[in-house]
């Protein structure tokens, strides 16, 4: 949203707020959080598992561990996690190839399906809200975005 588009006095009335980009950081993720409701609410699907249902798509047999740190989600954490999305019928738990003793993550067709529907509902819905955001603008405020997470310090356990 450009300056000229916000509310007449919107910014003054911030004060120290208007130049925090932590602030605009929450504010802007609390409007995606409220699109991802909208769009993917009737599956009863929330971003977390939806993150990591799109981790094991992208990584086939990736262990419960692996998929815990490439979003940064603490181990007992991942533990509920998976076993919600196991009761629910989305992720199997296999012997890995590798290993016989560790426990390998795949997507059920329901699964993949699920995971499908909803991607399609939430692209379409970033498609609206970023609707005045070229493809380079886009690209660029991932790229601003994902050097902002690189700083981030991995969980404690």
């Amino acid at each position: 949203m450009q300056d000229a588009e916000v509310e007449p006095g919107r910014h003054d009335a911030l004060g120290v707020l208007d130049g925090l980009v932590g602030y605009h950081l929450r504010r802007a993720s609390s409007v995606f959080a409220s699109d991802f409701g909208r769009a993917v609410g009737g599956d009863g699907l929330r971003q977390v598992p939806f993150a990591i249902l799109s981790v094991i798509a992208a990584s086939p047999g990736i262990r419960q561990g692996a998929a815990g740190e490439a979003l940064g989600i603490k181990r007992a954490n991942m533990v509920v996690l998976i076993n919600e999305l196991v009761e629910a019928g989305h992720v199997d738990r296999r012997a890995a190839e590798d290993d016989r003793r560790a426990i390998a993550l795949v997507l059920t067709p329901k699964g993949r399906t699920t995971l499908e529907n909803a991607t399609a509902r939430l692209t379409e819905h970033e498609d609206e809200l970023l609707a005045d955001f070229t493809a380079g603008e886009r690209d660029m405020l991932i790229g601003l975005i994902r050097r902002i997470e690189a700083r981030e310090q991995p969980p404690a356990d």
